[in-house]
């Protein structure tokens, strides 16, 4: 006796076999694009590893090769330099204006107050502080220059307020360095100090002016260095382009 499958059944089964076909070759398929995308994924992730590296050995030779040459023009002894500041403010007899300029050995600087620059315990320059980095650029500007020091400085108060220390969890040290930023960011901004001549440096409550036992003290200890270096006569014309 022959048995008959019923047209609907044998129809079933046909699609049934088609559809495990069909879902077993895109399976193959997904399995295969995705081992293409993830071999091409970790040739990425080689080849960011290796530039990676590349990078940090450029960052480390250009840095090693700038201590060098600011070592053999002279810059290493900045400090030596400033060191009679402090006689020199004694001997002026009357109290520290807003920005004071005295010539040193090698070049001048410029002492910048900060409270013509920022608020209490911010790194933000305020609008009277962008007008004397302005000035202060123009001054810069106006006669041939070698390298620029942008350094920072605060009294001993601690950074108190929780927003402050939230944006400086390092403390004053981290307060300075940001400031001599934002004040070398603007003197470049305004296109007539070359920022490759700016170097920047955070000095927190470590080398002050005067004992930060009173509030004019603390002052005078607040404050933005800026020390600009004569400038080297044979690289004068390359320099300030």
């Amino acid at each position: 006796m022959k048995f008959h499958m019923p047209l609907p059944a044998i129809l079933a089964c046909t699609a049934l076999s088609l559809v495990s076909c069909v879902s077993t070759k895109d399976h193959n398929d997904a399995v295969a694009l995705a081992k293409h995308y993830q071999t091409k994924l970790h040739e990425a992730e080689e080849r960011l590893t290796a530039m990676e590296g590349e990078n940090a050995k450029l960052k480390k030779a250009i840095a090693q090769s700038d201590v060098t040459s600011l070592s053999e023009a002279g810059y290493g002894d900045i400090d030596a330099r400033l060191s009679d500041l402090q006689a020199r403010i004694d001997g002026l007899g009357r109290p520290l204006n807003d920005i004071e300029r005295f010539d040193v050995e090698g070049g001048y600087v410029l002492m910048v107050q900060d409270k013509i620059l920022f608020d209490s315990g911010s790194a933000e320059l305020s609008t009277e502080g962008k007008a004397a980095i302005a000035k202060i650029a123009d001054e810069i500007a106006s006669q041939a220059h070698g390298r620029i020091w942008v350094r920072g400085h605060t009294d001993t108060d601690p950074v108190s307020k929780p927003s402050t220390r939230q944006k400086f969890p390092h403390g004053n040290l981290q307060l300075s360095a940001m400031r001599a930023v934002e004040v070398a960011a603007a003197l470049s901004g305004t296109d007539k100090v070359k920022s490759r001549d700016i170097v920047v440096a955070g000095f927190g409550q470590y080398d002050p002016l005067r004992k930060n036992d009173s509030a004019d003290n603390k002052r005078m200890n607040r404050r933005v260095e800026i020390f600009v270096a004569d400038s080297d006569k044979s690289a004068a014309p390359e320099a300030n382009k």
